[in-house]
């Protein structure tokens, strides 16, 4: 909740601010930020609280199954 309520704050700053320079560096940064969205790794945390923890135990199981078989002829 701190952080919805830090967006309002400056939601409402943005809308007090009679700055062009103000709103143009804060436009910069959102394009900024944007940009480099796409570029972004993903990362595995951001799933934390989404996969309940029947399925992460079963695709943890999977890894294991299909990780710990070694066959010998894919490395000739």
């Amino acid at each position: 909740m701190l952080t919805d309520t830090r967006k309002l704050y400056l939601i409402e700053e943005l809308l007090k601010t009679k700055s062009e320079q103000v709103l143009a560096e804060v436009e910069a940064v959102l394009k900024r930020r944007k940009q480099s969205k796409k570029t972004e790794k993903f990362s595995a945390r951001e799933l934390s609280g989404v996969i309940s923890v029947e399925d992460a135990v079963l695709m943890e199981e999977a890894i294991e199954e299909g990780c710990e078989q070694i066959h010998p002829d894919d490395w000739k």
